[in-house]
């Protein structure tokens, strides 16, 4: 059995803004629960005060069973970590310990091979066994084979770095669903799963008798998943008890009646000031009114005491303004091109105005593919530099045609030209084709993106969605004629998403996205698919290779 329990909870940030206040919920045993909201409104926060990562500044949480924890950075490692330190992070703290001491007592063994060593190692090996250790690498084994078809004793001295994001997800998610936790907070488990992954993952959430907590963009995941929907808006929680598919018509009603109770609010708060206001002058004129007066004065006080209904959430009201221009009639063209070690050689022709879905399972190239557009294509059997200077290698060709500017969205958000700088810096100083702007400007074109609260702060300190629809931003200010998105929606919420798809529909323009959003991929005009065979065909509908 396992249950969470939050009460009252209230938490700031450094600079003293408050991202939530009062806040209460359950999330009963078994329930599979989405929290959903707003990027930067403190999901990701609320998951670590669950987790005991973080403390509130009022309330308190109570987690009933063992508890695992998937952090959002899981998929975009790129440290040192190896697959077994992975899979230690998130077994027991007992176990954790009992890690830690043997990896110790091999380091010492290593400066000396002295009896006391030798002594301290075996102890170290013996508590290891004690806890478990030797029967969870058994379970590991099944892990490591489940996700990447290796076996532990192989897996396990693997940097985490050499692995996809859709590899690191796949390897926590069997970790945690096969571990003994009966309570599991995911954060943005769908991140850079491809949908085979995703549908995996919705198996493995139907089947489990775990209670989860776990917040996801992902419009299909959230309706074969959620049992119910927590939203965190307004500085504070509402629940919808059932699934997300009825979602945005009860959340309507929710909008509606909030608007009703805040105007009977206002009505009686003016009714009982003007009576107020009536006593006051009466007890003037007539001693025998002014208890009236007093017990209206209090019953006003307290009526003002108990609050008006909840805070309406602001509307969110994200405006992209994607322009793009035209280009020559062929925007790409790709003779004979082959990603060394992950396609055979294609060809492909992109129209100026065409939306191209680049869709395959993960590691079949596709992120590679924009990379080297994103340089400029190339010529013969070399290696072009992407903009972090990582080498693409190909054969054959890839060119872009006339008047062709091509604009990168970056999947991880890795961007080290952003890191340390704040919003309005980087849009001061320029780069490239994009001018810079004087800071008025800059605030303008932030706060059409609902990014203006967030001017000042470094790029690297924003939350996931902050930082695509920056990156977006970007793009609409360097007048990019060539759209190569790297899994856009991944960090986006609901509405930012939305949005992202209306200003591609009104951008004058060519797009080429690699998307695993099933929703996303509807409005594209063709696919190009990267098949786990290494070949590389086009189709008319999506094809996501679950046959």
């Amino acid at each position: 059995m396992g249950f969470i329990e939050a009460s009252g909870l209230e938490y700031r940030l450094p600079d003293g803004q408050v991202l939530f206040h009062h806040t209460s919920f359950r999330v009963g045993d078994g329930d599979k629960v989405a929290l959903i909201g707003a990027n930067g409104t403190g999901k990701t926060t609320l998951l670590r005060l669950v987790a005991g990562e973080l403390t509130p500044l009022d309330g308190g949480v109570r987690v009933v069973g063992g508890l695992g924890f998937m952090p959002q950075f899981i998929g975009s490692l790129r440290d040192g970590t190896t697959v077994q330190q992975l899979l230690v992070s998130l077994a027991p703290s007992a176990l954790r310990k009992a890690f830690a001491a043997v990896e110790e007592a091999e380091l010492a063994m290593m400066q000396s091979d002295s009896e006391s060593m030798q002594m301290r190692y075996a102890s170290a090996l013996a508590d290891w066994g004690e806890l478990g250790g030797y029967d969870a690498e058994v379970e590991w084994d099944v892990v490591t084979g489940a996700a990447l078809g290796l076996p532990f004793d192989v897996a396990k001295y693997r940097d985490v770095r050499t692995l996809s994001g859709g590899e690191q997800k796949r390897v926590v998610l069997e970790a945690l669903f096969r571990s003994d936790a009966e309570v599991l907070l995911l954060d943005e488990p769908d991140n850079y799963l491809d949908v085979p992954g995703k549908r995996h993952l919705e198996q493995l959430m139907a089947a489990s008798r775990k209670t989860v907590l776990y917040v996801s963009h992902d419009r299909e995941l959230l309706a074969a998943t959620a049992t119910r929907i927590l939203t965190l808006e307004a500085g504070g929680v509402w629940v919808h008890g059932g699934g997300f598919r009825n979602y945005q018509e009860a959340r309507a009603g929710r909008l509606e009646r909030l608007d009703e109770l805040h105007r009977r609010w206002s009505e009686e708060h003016q009714r009982l000031k003007d009576l107020v206001h009536t006593l006051q002058q009466q007890a003037k004129i007539s001693a025998a009114m002014a208890g009236k007066y007093h017990a209206m004065q209090t019953r006003l006080a307290r009526f003002e005491a108990d609050g008006p209904p909840p805070e309406r959430p602001v509307k969110q009201n994200v405006r992209m303004r994607l322009q793009g221009s035209r280009t020559g009639m062929r925007a790409v063209r790709c003779e004979g091109l082959e990603l060394t070690g992950l396609t055979k050689p294609f060809d492909l022709e992109v129209f100026f105005g065409e939306r191209v879905a680049v869709l395959g399972a993960n590691g079949t190239g596709k992120s590679h593919l924009l990379r080297l557009l994103a340089a400029g294509g190339g010529d013969g059997d070399f290696h072009e530099q992407d903009r972090h200077g990582s080498p693409v290698p190909h054969s054959g060709t890839a060119r872009l045609g006339a008047r062709v500017r091509p604009g990168w969205f970056a999947q991880t958000h890795a961007r080290p030209d952003l890191a340390g700088r704040t919003l309005v810096e980087v849009l001061g100083r320029g780069d490239g084709d994009r001018e810079g702007r004087p800071r008025g400007a800059a605030m303008s074109a932030l706060r059409r993106y609902e990014l203006h609260g967030q001017a000042d702060q470094a790029f690297d300190s924003l939350s996931g969605g902050q930082q695509a629809r920056f990156q977006i931003l970007l793009l609409e200010l360097q007048g990019s004629t060539l759209l190569l998105l790297d899994e856009p929606t991944d960090n986006l919420d609901l509405h930012s998403a939305e949005a992202l798809q209306e200003a591609l529909d009104l951008y004058e323009g060519t797009v080429l996205a690699v998307t695993h959003d099933r929703w996303f991929a509807r409005g594209f005009d063709r696919y190009l698919i990267l098949a786990a065979d290494a070949t590389v065909r086009e189709a008319d509908a999506p094809d996501w290779g679950l046959a």
